[in-house]
């Protein structure tokens, strides 16, 4: 019979369609108000300089848990990240080196790959901004990882005949970023976009996302050694036991997703403990969006992203407690965090840290 049991049961039923990215163009300032006075910009962006209490939260973290924010080009952090206020095209050039300051940052998720191929020099440039340790979590093209061609309202609008092609992503994707990052390469993501109408026949994608992940070249240890590939499913029907399998014997990991229209963390850790019954891996973990919230919303009510403003305590424990279970493994946990998870991606970093340092300390 065939195997199509969601693994996390009453899942919901996935969108038909991406919600497109929305501008940031809200900056939360009233019509009538004066604008703003800003710091002159010039080419360096200034890195604030945190307190003893965060300083001290760094250093009560092991060095295997990698916090990232979900890009890095946001104004609105003045005053946790940069001290200054700098334009989006300048913290998107050069906030790099101000975050890896940071008493938390260890790592940045590059969402800019899924609108399109990166360069070579650029990941390059990533890399020189960086320290030591510091890690990337890279997503994949939308050229291979979305099933549709879109129009500007991310409905999907034809089939896209390069879905899961394993040449393209090698070259448009795994050669320049590990080619590029080095030392820094983490997780090299394929993010699944929903699939719409493909999802109704579950058996025949996940052979071809077999195929696909079969045909991908094994990671250099000697260029990349903290590199892996991981596979996020937005599709929650598409969560089963046999996709679990599937990405366990390909030695791919299973990105948990904290979003809308995903099961809860804690079900999506049962996946996990399935996969790594009795041989753990590296946690990749991304904490997107909360339930009820599209993008565009989020966007739209927490720009410019300088507060938390919706607070998901719930979430927040549930993601402390499968970080704070992969560290005592002695595997690398790698949790990048949206602004539009709560508002403020530092400040929600902020407050995950102290859970998870609290609960290893109670534990060791």
């Amino acid at each position: 019979m065939t195997e199509n049991l969601d693994l996390f049961g009453d899942a919901p039923a996935s969108p038909s369609a991406a919600t497109p990215p929305a501008a940031a163009g809200d900056t939360g300032t009233a019509p009538d108000s004066p604008a703003p006075k800003k710091q002159p910009v010039g080419k360096i962006v200034q890195p604030w300089t945190p307190d003893a209490a965060l300083i001290d939260l760094g250093k009560r973290l092991p060095p295997n848990l990698y916090f990232g924010t979900s890009s890095w080009s946001y104004p609105g952090w003045h005053g946790m990240v940069y001290d200054g206020q700098y334009t989006e095209s300048l913290l998107s050039r050069k906030g790099l080196r101000a975050c890896g300051q940071h008493p938390l940052l260890r790592a940045a998720g590059i969402d800019r790959g899924f609108y399109g191929p990166i360069p070579l020099a650029d990941y390059l440039g990533y890399a020189a901004q960086v320290p030591e340790g510091f890690r990337f979590l890279v997503k994949a093209p939308a050229s291979v990882c979305d099933a549709w061609l879109r129009g500007p309202d991310g409905a999907g609008r034809l089939h896209n005949a390069a879905f899961l092609n394993p040449e393209i992503a090698i070259r448009d994707f795994i050669v320049p970023a590990t080619g590029g990052l080095g030392l820094h390469c983490g997780p090299l993501l394929f993010q699944l976009s929903p699939l719409a109408s493909m999802a109704d026949d579950g058996p025949a994608l996940l052979v071809r996302l077999d195929a696909f992940l079969a045909a991908l070249p094994p990671l250099d240890p000697a260029l990349t050694p903290y590199a892996c590939y991981a596979v996020e499913m937005r599709d929650p029907t598409l969560l089963t036991p046999r996709y679990i399998r599937l990405l366990r014997d390909r030695g791919v990991r299973f990105c948990l997703a904290a979003r809308d229209r995903l099961p809860p963390v804690p079900r999506q850790a049962a996946a996990q403990a399935l996969m790594d019954d009795g041989a753990p891996g590296p946690l990749v973990l991304r904490w997107m969006l909360r339930e009820g919230r599209s993008y565009a919303m989020a966007e739209k009510a927490y720009s410019p992203f300088d507060k938390i403003i919706d607070e998901d305590v719930e979430t927040r424990h549930a993601i402390a407690d499968v970080v704070a279970r992969t560290l005592r493994t002695g595997q690398p946990a790698y949790v990048i965090v949206s602004n539009n998870a709560e508002g403020c991606a530092p400040q929600s970093i902020v407050r995950l840290a102290q859970a998870i340092a609290d609960r290893l300390e109670v534990a060791a």
